[in-house]
C-alpha cells in the first residue's frame, strides 16, 4: 500500500517545501494568490495580472516551484499503481521533480525564443502566461490530493482515473474559454500559431512520452 512504504518520509519532505512556498507566496502577494485561488470561477486574475506579463516573477517561482514538486508527487503515485512492480525510491523521486523542472524551464525559455522569431510575442506572451497560470493553480489542487493519496486513501487505477479525467475538463474547459478571449489575435497569426503547438505543444510530450517508455 502506497502510504506504508518507506519512501514516505521524501513525500513528506516535498509537500513541506510546497506548502511553504505556498504559504510564503500567500503571504507576500496576498491579493494575487486569493485571485489565482479563484481561477476557475472567475478571469479576474487575468484581466489584472495579464498586464504586466514577465517570463517568470518571484510570484510565480514560488508557485512554479510547488506545481513541479506536486506533479512529481502525483506522477510517482500513479507510477506505482498502474505499474504494480514499479520500485519507487528517492532517487527516482528526485529524478522525476529534477527532470519535470528542467523541461517546464527550458520549454518556457524556447517558446520565448521561437516566438521571437515568428514576430507574435504578444500572442504567444499571453498565452505562456495563461498556460503558466493554470499549471500553478493546478499544483494548489494537487497538493491535497497528494496529501490524502499517501497518509490517508490507497489510491486505485479508477480513483486516479477519475482525478485525472476532472483536472483535463478543468483544464479543457478553461482552455477553450481563452482561446475564445484571444480568438481574433490567434485568427490573425493562425499558421504561425499552429506552427507553434505542432513544434512546443505537441512535438515535445510525444519525444518525452517515447523517451521514457523506451528507458
Amino acid at each position: 500500500m502506497l502510504r506504508e512504504v518507506t519512501y514516505n518520509e521524501i513525500f513528506t519532505i516535498l509537500i513541506m517545501v510546497g506548502l511553504i512556498c505556498l504559504a510564503f507566496a500567500k503571504a507576500r502577494f496576498t491579493n494575487r494568490f486569493n485571485d489565482l485561488a479563484a481561477l476557475l470561477t472567475n478571469s479576474k486574475y487575468f484581466n489584472i495580472y495579464s498586464r504586466d506579463l514577465k517570463v517568470i516573477d518571484q510570484f510565480d517561482s514560488l508557485l512554479l516551484t510547488n506545481s513541479i514538486i506536486s506533479t512529481a508527487i502525483f506522477l510517482s503515485i500513479c507510477y506505482k499503481v498502474f505499474f504494480a512492480n514499479a520500485i519507487i525510491d528517492t532517487k527516482l523521486i528526485l529524478t522525476i521533480t529534477f527532470g519535470i523542472a528542467v523541461f517546464l524551464i527550458v520549454k518556457i525559455l524556447f517558446e520565448k525564443l521561437i516566438a521571437n522569431l515568428f514576430n507574435i510575442d504578444d500572442l504567444i506572451d499571453n498565452y505562456i502566461f495563461q498556460k503558466k497560470s493554470y499549471k500553478n493553480y493546478f499544483g494548489m489542487l494537487l497538493v491535497p490530493v497528494n496529501a490524502i493519496f499517501i497518509y490517508s486513501v490507497t489510491p486505485s487505477k479508477t480513483i486516479l482515473y477519475i482525478v485525472i479525467s476532472i483536472l483535463l475538463t478543468i483544464l479543457i474547459i478553461r482552455s477553450s474559454t481563452s482561446f475564445k478571449r484571444y480568438q481574433k489575435l490567434i485568427k490573425s497569426n493562425l499558421f504561425y500559431f499552429i506552427l507553434y503547438l505542432c513544434t512546443l505543444e505537441i512535438a515535445p510530450y510525444i519525444i518525452l512520452y517515447k523517451f521514457i517508455t523506451l528507458y
